[in-house]
């Protein structure tokens, strides 16, 4: 028979590590945690952030994809181009030269959902799909963190 103590640390466990985003592979792609940021009610648009290593030795272009929480998803460009921020989408999407790894992250490329279906929440997944040039459609979760976020949830690891 489990205690309640027990029971309850289980839970714990569960809900604590229920915000960690996850890693995926596609062909010679590594794709490693999937997340975005929490929005306000209301919002029309939200980033979405990934690293992705081609260990292959061809390139692979990531050009785009889709979510169940969006009209449409672009991949965009942070850049201060003389003391300005500026962002611009990327039609052509982003090259994956092999061996190489590609960090989409506040301040720089990043996957934009567009047309927001709804609010995303802290702690919940959210479904998405990543479209590459030759790997094709990889179906992935978006773990959504805290507005403020920075980084993915660490993983726990004991």
């Amino acid at each position: 028979m489990i205690s309640r103590l027990a029971c309850a640390a289980i839970a714990i466990l569960a809900l604590g590590s229920a915000a960690v985003a996850q890693d995926y592979s596609a062909g010679p792609l590594k794709i490693e945690q999937p997340w975005t940021r929490a929005t306000p009610a209301g919002a029309k648009v939200a980033g979405g952030y990934v690293a992705v290593t081609n260990t292959g030795s061809a390139s692979d272009r990531l050009l785009g994809g889709s979510s169940e929480i969006a009209g449409k998803v672009e991949i965009h460009e942070m850049a201060v181009n003389n003391g300005v921020m500026t962002m611009r989408g990327l039609p052509e999407g982003v090259e994956l030269k092999p061996g190489a790894k590609l960090e989409l992250k506040p301040g720089g490329y990043h996957i934009m959902f567009m047309d927001l279906k709804r609010q995303l929440k802290e702690g919940e997944k959210v479904k998405g799909t990543l479209t590459f040039e030759k790997a094709g459609a990889v179906p992935v979760e978006f773990s959504v963190q805290s507005v403020g976020a920075r980084a993915p949830a660490a993983a726990h690891t004991h």
